[in-house]
Parts: C-alpha cells; sequence; structure tokens
C-alpha cells in the first residue's frame, strides 16, 4: 500500500501478526488506522510519511516498534507506548512535529538512537525504570522540550532539574533543549556524551568542570552558545562539537587534547599555543 494517496482509513484484519516494511509509507492522506490484538510488531517505516495520521492505538499484543515506524506522521499528537513494547527503534517517531505527548510503556528497555528527533511540540517525557540503554540524540532538535525525568526505580538512569544522566552521573545524556541562559555541568560528570547539547536554542553560556574528560560528537553543535570555559582536564573534543554555535573566542588550556574535524567553526579565535586552524 506504500504511497496510496486515496487510503483514507485502514482496518487490518485480525488474522495479521506483523505489519510489514514500508506498508503504509507515505499514505499521506492516511487519518485512522486500526491495528488488531493480533498484532506482535510493527516493522521498520510501516507509517513513515502519513503526515495526516493524526491518532493511532498501539494495542498490548506488539513487543517492538520498529525504526522510523511512525516517521513524520506531523499530525500525529499523542502516542501511548503499551506496557507489552520491550524496544523502540531509531528514528522511531522522528519529525513527528505535532506530538505533544508521549508516554512510553513500563517494559521498554532500549530506546534507539534519534527516536524522537525533531518533535518540537514535545514539553516532557518521562523514561520509566525498565529503560536500560537509551541511544544517541534520542531528543536531539525538539526545541520545546523543558523536561526529561526518569523513574525513581531505574538502575541506568537519573535526572536532575529535567536534565538526563546516567545513575551515577558520570555522563551526560540529554539536555532539554528548551532550557535557556547559563548551566555548569556538574563536577561529578567525566563525559559529555554526543549531541547533548545540540540545538538548544535558548543555552547561551556553559560551564565545564575540572572532571569532565570527554566532549562528544555534536555535543554542542547548532547551539546558541557564546561563552564556554574549557578546563585543563578535557582530552578529547570531538568532531562538530562546537560547530555552528555563536563563540567567538575558546581558550583550550591542555597542550596534549585531542580535537576533531570542524570541531569549531573556522571563524573562532582559539587561545591555545599548539593550535593552528
Amino acid at each position: 500500500f506504500a504511497g496510496c494517496d486515496s487510503l483514507a482509513s485502514v482496518v487490518i484484519p485480525g488474522s495479521v501478526t506483523s505489519i510489514g516494511t514500508w506498508a503504509f509509507f507515505s499514505c499521506r492522506n492516511l487519518t485512522s488506522v486500526t491495528i488488531p490484538d493480533s498484532v506482535t510488531s510493527i516493522d521498520q517505516a510501516t507509517f513513515a510519511g502519513c503526515d495526516s495520521l493524526a491518532s493511532v492505538v498501539i494495542p498490548g499484543s506488539v513487543t517492538s516498534i520498529g525504526a522510523r515506524s511512525f516517521e513524520s506522521c506531523s499530525s500525529l499528537t499523542s502516542v501511548t507506548i503499551p506496557d507489552s513494547v520491550t524496544s523502540i527503534g531509531e528514528y522511531a517517531f522522528r519529525w513527528c512535529s505535532g506530538l505533544t505527548s508521549v508516554t512510553i510503556g513500563d517494559s521498554v528497555t532500549s530506546i534507539g538512537d534519534w527516536a524522537f528527533e525533531g518533535c518540537n511540540s514535545l514539553t516532557s517525557v518521562t523514561i520509566p525504570d525498565s529503560v536500560t540503554t537509551i541511544g544517541a540524540g534520542p531528543f536531539y532538535y525538539c526545541n520545546n522540550l523543558t523536561s526529561i525525568e526518569v523513574s525513581s526505580g531505574n538502575t541506568q538512569y537519573s535526572s536532575e532539574n529535567g536534565v538526563l544522566f546516567n545513575k551515577n552521573k558520570t555522563k551526560f545524556i540529554a539536555f532539554p533543549n528548551g532550557k535557556s541562559g547559563h548551566y555548569t555541568i556538574p563536577e561529578s560528570v567525566t563525559a559529555i556524551e554526543q549531541y547533548t547539547f545540540s540545538y538548544c536554542d535558548s543555552l547561551t553560556s556553559v560551564t565545564i568542570l575540572a572532571s569532565v574528560t570527554t566532549i562528544g560528537e555534536g555535543a554542542f553543535e547548532y547551539s546558541s552558545l557564546t561563552s564556554v570555559t574549557i578546563p585543563a582536564s578535557v582530552t578529547s573534543i570531538a568532531k562538530r562539537a562546537f560547530q555552528g554555535t555563536q563563540l567567538t573566542t575558546v581558550t583550550i588550556p591542555n597542550p596534549n587534547v585531542e580535537i576533531g574535524e570542524n570541531a569549531f567553526d573556522s571563524s573562532v579565535t582559539i587561545n591555545a599555543a599548539f593550535y593552528s586552524a
């Protein structure tokens, strides 16, 4: 049925156990779909590009939501992922720009890379106890997200003031893009993971304390950062870490730091004797 522009509604019969890859891809006028309790998996890109799909009920029989399964369903406003689901694939709800509410079921153990990228209407999300793995950039470019909370019983992750860390706060996982002003990285953090602060339009300055040793790929890219303090403890700044920011000058005190490709824009003045653009 991929690309069926005239298809407006679908009732999937009870004999179906799996909705296959690309099954309803880019059916742009599909507004309603009924998924029976017989279905156990929603495969890759099943409903991707169905930008008129306003609501969907995922039954309690489904155990996995595949990669890109609902990507670019821009009319989708709310999603409840039932307790039967154990995994959310990469890019599963990417660019669901109308999504204001998502409930993640208590059996989900993994949230894939970029799972909710570009969900610009999402303001808050709660990670349940069951989640043990969160991929890269799960809330990348969610510009109105102000809070990421973690249920108190989770053994792998924690949150502080709506900011996502690993349990012992040594790794900085995700910063809600809707938070503004200045932020100081907690002193327990040793690594700022990839894309943590990317596209944080309201973040203007950050202080990185002396516990941090690595700054991941794209960690601050295209944020509104105008000022940053990088301590001597930092030994690695990955590629594109500060690309596209508002920085004009940066001081890097560690002479042995490794700096990745395009870590800074060419217009940024690097104050470090060892460095040449």
